[in-house]
């Protein structure tokens, strides 16, 4: 991945804008970040670059050489390992709202992970909850089995046989490296003890050197009305468990099912009516189905495709405010796919009953004709 193109590390394309590229980034690192991925070195590496591609194209002038010259254009610019550079506060207001300072019910981010040194993992973590449409649409109660994780008795959660553990040589068990870029130096968590400034030496036969067990437990949710792909809801308490007894949060992201006749928008819904060519021309009060039962459509004499029809309040309602959408409800014009001969006959009748009105062609292409004549005569 280190190789790769920071547009294609980042997943954007080369002329995104600065919020695109602060959303791309955002998403990336909350995926990779280390306190989601406990002792997984790729995602520790994807981590580092995801960081080194946007220090880079949210920097203005550092994006223009880039985007010119590459990364040899790079070279002597202030590029090196870890964060730095003008957008460290830039970085660090992102870390902030995704891992710091909680939220109730729905919110954007994780609560804080209230993760020490000697914590093998932290204590939030997040999954996915596939819904149905219905679920999502009008709430629901869900039963869950959730696997969290549990310090292991017999090293204390430290992962080493009896707990015993020496000082990390790396960091001289600071928990810390110093780190200079140019003339600004700082702090980095030691990537050796992770941070703990003590490492193992002999592993826990109980946890094989992980620090922690997992265990299951069957959760009810209550599901409120109106939410939504991505929506992110906050179970207190359900999270993994620290060595003091203390759970974290539970983060469940929802995934909702498409339905097979509404399209969802927001609190909008979109429905398709199939309306018969006849009916269109005449005009008919047709029953459609909705939300909450079913509505009247009433189709005026000439309805076009396409043509929608907007009923207020019948949407879903929004999660926040409590108020409902709307229900939009779109024509497709339906012609016959075969006529008999006595279906031909009555539509060449009504056909000629119009005129020159049933040949629209003839007056829209007349000038044209004409036109085109013209041409071939010089």
């Amino acid at each position: 991945m280190s190789e790769m193109d920071y547009y294609e590390v980042l997943e954007v394309s080369r002329d995104c804008s600065g919020a695109e590229l602060k959303k791309a980034y955002r998403k990336l690192a909350l995926k990779y970040h280390p306190d989601r991925n406990p002792d997984d070195h790729e995602a520790e590496e994807k981590f580092k670059i995801v960081n080194e591609a946007y220090q880079v194209l949210s920097d203005n002038e550092k994006r223009s050489i880039y985007d010119r010259y590459g990364k040899e254009g790079l070279k002597g610019q202030g590029m090196g390992g870890g964060f730095g550079g003008a957008n460290m506060d830039d970085i660090m207001d992102i870390f902030n709202s995704m891992f710091g300072g909680s939220f109730g019910g729905f919110g954007g981010g994780f609560g804080q992970t209230r993760r020490d040194p000697g914590q093998k993992y932290a204590l939030d973590f997040e999954m996915e909850l596939p819904l149905a449409f219905n679920e999502a649409v009008f709430g629901c109660e869900k039963e869950i089995d959730v696997t969290y994780k549990t310090p292991c008795r017999e090293c204390g959660g430290t992962g080493a046989k009896e707990g015993k553990m020496e000082t990390c040589d790396y960091c001289g068990g600071q928990g810390q490296v110093i780190m200079r870029q140019g003339p600004m130096q700082f702090a980095q968590t030691c990537p050796k003890c992770h941070g703990e400034g003590r490492k193992i030496t002999e592993k826990c036969p109980s946890c094989h050197g992980k620090g922690y067990h997992e265990e299951t437990e069957t959760v009810t949710i209550k599901i409120p009305a109106g939410v939504d792909s991505g929506n992110r809801l906050r179970v207190q308490g359900h999270g993994n468990e620290a060595k003091s007894g203390q759970r974290g949060d539970l983060y469940l992201t929802f995934y909702v099912e498409e339905d097979e006749h509404f399209i969802r928008n927001g609190t909008d819904i979109y429905i398709e009516v199939p309306v018969f060519f006849t009916q269109a021309i005449l005009g008919e009060t047709i029953s459609i189905p909705a939300l909450d039962g079913e509505l009247e459509l009433e189709l005026k004499q000439g309805t076009k495709d396409k043509e929608q029809f907007i009923f207020e309040g019948e949407g879903v309602v929004d999660v926040h405010s409590g108020r409902k959408g709307r229900l939009i409800a779109q024509v497709r014009m339906v012609l016959p796919k075969k006529i008999n001969e006595e279906q031909k006959e009555l539509l060449e009748k009504l056909q000629e009953s119009y005129g020159v009105e049933s040949r629209p062609h003839k007056s829209t292409f007349e000038s044209a004709f004409d036109k085109v004549k013209s041409w071939f005569k010089n």
